[in-house]
């Protein structure tokens, strides 16, 4: 008999990925975890039903949601990261030595948990001596920041359920407030191409806007992604994302990267007409 994992996108189109096995399942007080494993992905994280990440498309995400930041601002030191409870920010972050601190806030520990047993692949930095683990609400843990950071990474899950609080008016505040005067801000924009994940695009990035002198988003093709397109928002108190990215000193780190280069940074922030449109609607 086969198994397969279905997420549905939209009432008339759903992603199903054959399954071998299934290594986990439990529930949380906040959510339901599974893991699986798959002939075409190999392992796969879902938190609720809903594809969180895969061990073969991972690279993607963390890539971008990590490098198109530290490529811009000339000296990181500390950073916020919200959710990412999976280590994979973590685990691109940690390859910057100049980086001293790295607060992650992450509101469910089981999720943690999971995937340093089920996940060694992305959750294999979590231990880094910089890293400090706060198992509590991301929204009422930046309440009380104030010029803390010079760099906040919000890899949170879709706006609703625990994640649903990182998509606010305060939230994004917050965020500008615990930055420095130079900070920069980073957060996973949903999907733009189905009408509902498009809404929520919209949602956020109105919010984002009405925060930050410098809102700009940015793309990337991540497979197991609802349409397989995804958008990520870049906010900024002074850098802008392109006019200040520095290639040079970025590529004299020698780090590689399977997806994230210089020249793919600027690419993706020209955008597809479609979304330029509807992000305009909302500025």
């Amino acid at each position: 008999m086969e198994f397969w994992f279905s997420e549905i996108h939209t009432p008339n189109v759903k992603l199903s990925i054959r399954v071998d096995r299934q290594l986990y399942s439990g529930k949380s007080e906040f959510q339901r975890i599974d893991v699986f494993e798959s002939p075409e992905f190999g392992r796969f994280l879902t938190l609720d039903g809903y594809m969180m990440l895969t061990e073969k498309d991972e690279f993607i995400y963390h890539e971008m949601i990590t490098h198109v930041p530290m490529a811009v601002h000339p000296k990181v030191r500390d950073v916020l990261v919200i959710g990412a409870g999976d280590g994979g920010v973590i685990r691109e972050l940690t390859r910057y030595p100049e980086i001293e601190h790295i607060d992650m806030v992450e509101i469910d520990e089981l999720v943690v948990e999971v995937c340093k047993k089920y996940l060694p692949q992305t959750a294999c930095r979590l231990d880094d001596p910089r890293v400090a683990i706060h198992y509590e609400d991301g929204l009422k843990f930046i309440r009380s920041c104030q010029d803390c950071y010079d760099l906040i990474i919000v890899d949170s899950t879709d706006p609703f359920g625990p994640g649903e609080g990182l998509f606010t008016r305060e939230f994004y505040g917050s965020c500008f407030k615990a930055l420095r005067e130079d900070g920069i801000m980073v957060n996973q924009h949903e999907s733009p191409f189905y009408p509902e994940d498009a809404l929520a695009c919209q949602r956020a990035h109105k919010r984002v806007v009405e925060s930050f002198p410098i809102s700009r988003v940015y793309q990337a093709h991540i497979p197991t992604y609802p349409s397989g397109h995804w958008l990520f928002g870049f906010a900024s108190k002074k850098y802008h994302p392109l006019k200040d990215l520095d290639e040079t000193r970025w590529n004299m780190r020698g780090l590689k990267c399977r997806y994230y280069t210089t020249t793919l940074h600027k690419g993706a922030f020209y955008l597809p007409a479609y979304v330029e449109e509807m992000l305009e609607d909302v500025e």
